[in-house]
């Protein structure tokens, strides 16, 4: 038997909000219709926002890893991920797509560990960089990572670059070309993102040599901190030894956590969680009062009031003081809460904006 065509890899790193997701879905409707594409995402907080949109594309299938980064703690998980991607799918292409504070390096070596393990099967392509050009000249200043991001790169994809003047934009170019100036950079076409052929089929030479894979610090991943803001069914704490205990009712809480410390179950309180809704003027306010400084991402799930009062599930994507809202096509996957969203930014500082924006919502930070 003829050996199978290698399934092709490609990275897509870029700090928060720096429009990765966009891109990749950009990037959809210009392939071929028989060509078959996995995403496998890596995000910050447990709410899986993006999969859910990344769901309503074309894409044949979707994979997300949650609450930690692929490229340190979750390594064995993304290994793992990528060979299921491939005896499950058998896809043309997977696309990876890193968590803000990852870095390319270590990530990369691992999937040449995997080229080696798999002798050849699967292969990495290309890693990918997404850069906010409205917004990298403040992170870059804080960020170790979006520096290394943008220095290990076969490709530069500035995005965002029509919302800013040309001289900041000039700024922008030159300031990535002290950290690279071997690497394109290319400037992405709004909605339309960039063509897949300039990008796929790069067969990259990078991270080849397995001796130099140690090229992250232990504490990148510190550089974010995320807390979720949520409103919905509160749970309270009862004793099994209880008799009028009916665990059968039991829900889960908004951390996923039956069972607390000491034993105890938690149950939901009777409430009518249907009729909980969200004013959209409620919400748009209440971002307008977040500082980008500080809070750098805001995604999550919102049930907003419709025109006849009715609920209507939303994903919220803020990002830098710029947010979308795109309608949930099939909500019987979100789960109970009138909002569930996961508020990114600065160590130290977000979990105190994040309970400001939280309270005007009628949220709690939990």
């Amino acid at each position: 038997m003829s050996k199978p065509t290698p399934i092709p890899i490609t990275v897509f790193t870029g700090f928060l909000g720096a429009g990765k997701t966009s891109v990749i879905l950009s990037l959809l409707p210009q392939l071929p219709k028989d060509y078959k594409v996995v995403l496998l995402k890596n995000e910050f907080g447990d709410i899986e926002v993006d999969s859910k949109l990344a769901s309503q594309s074309s894409l044949a299938g979707v994979s997300e890893i949650l609450n930690g980064c692929m490229c340190c703690v979750l390594v064995g998980q993304m290994q793992n991920a990528l060979l299921e991607i491939r005896e499950k799918f058998r896809p043309d292409r997977i696309i990876i797509e890193c968590s803000g504070s990852a870095f390319p390096a270590t990530l990369a070596f691992q999937i040449r560990q995997l080229e080696r393990d798999t002798d050849g099967d699967l292969q990495l392509d290309a890693i990918i960089t997404v850069v906010d050009a409205e917004n990298f000249a403040g992170y870059d200043d804080t960020s170790p990572t979006a520096r290394m991001q943008a220095s290990y790169s076969d490709i530069i994809l500035i995005n965002k670059w029509e919302h800013v003047s040309e001289r900041a934009l000039d700024f922008v170019i030159d300031h990535l070309n002290t950290l690279n100036d071997a690497t394109p950079k290319i400037k992405c076409q709004g909605r339309n993102g960039v063509d897949p052929n300039l990008i796929f089929g790069l067969q990259t030479k990078l991270f080849t040599d397995p001796t130099h894979g140690g090229l992250q610090t232990s504490t990148h991943h510190d550089e974010v901190e995320t807390t979720t803001v949520y409103r919905g069914p509160r749970p309270h704490v009862h004793n099994h030894a209880d008799e009028e205990c009916d665990c059968h009712t039991q829900n889960e809480t908004p951390s996923g956590n039956n069972i607390p410390e000491g034993g105890a179950s938690t149950t939901t309180e009777d409430r009518d969680t249907e009729a909980d809704v969200l004013k959209e003027a409620t919400l748009v306010d209440a971002l307008r009062t977040l500082s980008k400084e500080t809070v750098w991402r805001v995604k999550g799930f919102v049930r907003l009031a419709g025109k006849g009062g009715d609920g209507e599930w939303v994903i919220l994507n803020w990002a830098f003081g710029r947010f979308e809202i795109t309608r949930v096509e099939d909500d019987k996957e979100v789960r109970a809460g009138c909002v569930r969203l996961t508020v990114m930014g600065e160590r130290g500082e977000v979990k105190r904006a994040a309970r400001r924006f939280a309270g005007l919502l009628g949220c709690e930070v939990v």
